[in-house]
């Protein structure tokens, strides 16, 4: 018998960590969550990548990789989590994955067989890490972070004919970090790698191709939106795109074309769960396999309306219904895990900056103590402080690795948390309300990520954007897979239950949620004519010419 649909799956592999949510699909309530952090963990370390930045060391400034065996290795850590927690794996019904966006893995020939030995019986005796680490072609997975590749973007966004015809046809201006200059980054600089990989897949669609032992799973559009080679119109590959990409390549235009995984909607069951799954942690053969898409989209299905994500990197989303695209690139067009347009504005220097500067100022990463106390007594919008130690994508500028100290206040964390908080939530407000839909309607915002559960920054924000925030909660994607998963479940065919199913869904997550309310002093401080928002734009814009 099938498993009664009763829980979800949902699971996040993010730049920091894997995440599990078990979503019961009648009550909307999260049955077991976790999250694994790579550098914690201890059956996640020796993988090679670095314990402060988390990725591989680089061999040239920008260069962003993480190790692709350490995503095998904490899927199995996080499954043999839920099954030594006595969580009944036989009553989940699917399984949906978000996975950090533009990331993305090569493999070569042998994935094929390797990963269909995963549906063979007593194929659990070995790893995930072991069985499949061979399959992969070249030894890096390039992520969201990568900025060496500003000469292969400008090929790219030169041969397809220039700026604006690269967002009209992708949602974007090929930014740096989008696989499509980076896929050319490493063509370019290790060519046998490149010639070897038969697959290239994103990682948010590498967890479901191992769930499913089938490394030619399709690819979500959603997904593939972050790639720059899909065009957002027709949501398939765009073949002018793929042929500047591919200029000058080993086997040209075709070979890429034939490295890239069929797009599919990012509710499509893509396969049942793989027998080295059914063995080793007790998961029914029915268990769906949902096509899953990246970090973003899937947490965008938490929010009927804009979110707010506090990651390791800030994202902006902005529902998009039309389908409209920003003419100028400043934001990227996407389609969420529930298949709706949206824009997003990504502000790489988030969470793991702040992490940074907790660090650069002697405290630990998760002194969060210390981060209050300094925002309960500097006044909001108060200092005017900036810190991109990484180059910058929302809005674009050059990395400094010096806090930029614009204010008569002392260098010291007190001064320099505020001060570095209220500059990358007010850029992010700033440069976001000018391509908006919804930036003035007052609806509110969600909020998600580690550092929404401060009040204090709940009170930031809420002044910042003039709405009520409401607090999502730390789950993020790994909640709104779990949540796209269990619509998944439904008629593919009837598009009105499926949507009543997501509105039930997060009306029950969202239940109970804190709500902050902007409070009119603060909104004055940030909003009035020649106030902080305004010093802010004018500061920011001196320091980028």
């Amino acid at each position: 018998m099938p498993p009664v649909a009763r829980l979800t799956l949902g699971l996040d592999a993010s730049t920091q960590s894997l995440s599990a949510v078990l979503l019961d699909v009648e009550t909307g309530q999260i049955a077991w969550n976790r999250s694994l952090a790579y550098r914690d963990d201890p059956r996640l370390l020796g993988f090679g990548f670095e314990h402060d930045t988390l990725i591989i060391p680089p061999r040239e400034p920008g260069e962003a990789e993480q190790p692709p065996r350490l995503f095998l290795a904490a899927l199995d850590a996080i499954l043999s989590d839920i099954k030594e927690a006595g969580i009944d794996t036989a009553a989940i019904a699917a399984i949906n994955t978000s996975g950090q966006q533009h990331g993305h893995v090569f493999l070569g020939e042998q994935a094929l067989d390797a990963f269909s030995a995963l549906r063979q019986a007593g194929c659990c005796k070995q790893s995930l890490a072991g069985q499949l680490g061979s399959a992969f072609s070249y030894g890096g997975a390039p992520i969201w972070k990568t900025a060496n590749t500003t000469a292969e973007a400008e090929h790219i966004r030169a041969r397809v004919g220039g700026k604006a015809a690269i967002v009209e046809r992708t949602g974007s201006d090929i930014p740096l970090r989008f696989s499509a200059a980076a896929h050319r980054k490493v063509a370019l600089r290790y060519p046998a790698a490149y010639a070897a990989t038969r697959h290239i897949l994103q990682i948010s669609s590498l967890i479901p191709a191992v769930l499913a032992g089938d490394c030619a799973i399709p690819l979500d559009f959603g997904n593939a939106c972050g790639t720059s080679l899909m065009n957002y119109r027709s949501r398939t590959w765009d073949e002018t795109v793929i042929a500047a990409t591919a200029d000058d390549l080993p086997g040209g235009a075709g070979a890429l074309a034939e490295k890239l995984p069929p797009l599919a909607h990012p509710l499509t069951t893509v396969g049942r769960i793989a027998r080295y799954f059914q063995e080793k942690y007790g998961f029914h053969p029915d268990c769906r396999i949902v096509a899953g898409s990246g970090d973003n989209p899937q947490s965008k299905v938490l929010a009927s309306g804009d979110l707010l994500s506090l990651g390791t990197s800030f994202v902006y989303m902005m529902s998009s219904p039309d389908g409209g695209v920003d003419a100028s690139g400043a934001a990227n067009a996407m389609y969420d895990g529930l298949g709706r347009p949206f824009n997003f504005g990504c502000r790489t220097n988030g969470a793991l900056t702040w992490d940074r500067l907790r660090k650069l100022h002697g405290l630990g990463p998760k002194d969060y103590a210390a981060c209050d106390a300094a925002l309960a007594t500097a006044a909001p919008g108060s200092r005017l402080r900036f810190w991109h130690p990484d180059a910058e994508s929302f809005p674009l500028i050059a990395a400094n690795p010096e806090v930029v100290r614009l204010d008569d206040g002392p260098a010291d964390f007190a001064n320099d948390y505020p001060g570095i908080v209220d500059s990358a939530l007010g850029l992010v407000y700033r440069y976001g309300s000018k391509i908006s839909q919804s930036a003035t309607t007052g609806e509110p915002i969600s909020v998600c990520g580690g550092p929404s559960t401060s009040p204090e920054i709940m009170r930031r924000i809420a002044a910042i954007w003039n709405r009520p925030a409401i607090q999502a909660g730390q789950a993020g994607a790994a909640l709104g897979a779990a949540v796209a998963g269990a619509v998944a479940l439904a008629d593919e065919n009837d598009a009105g239950t499926r949507e009543t199913l997501a509105e039930k869904l997060r009306a029950a997550i969202y239940a109970g949620k804190a709500v902050t309310e902007p409070e009119p002093a603060l909104v004055a401080a940030y909003h009035a004519p020649g106030g902080y928002l305004d010093r802010l734009e004018a500061a920011f814009e001196a320091i980028r010419r």
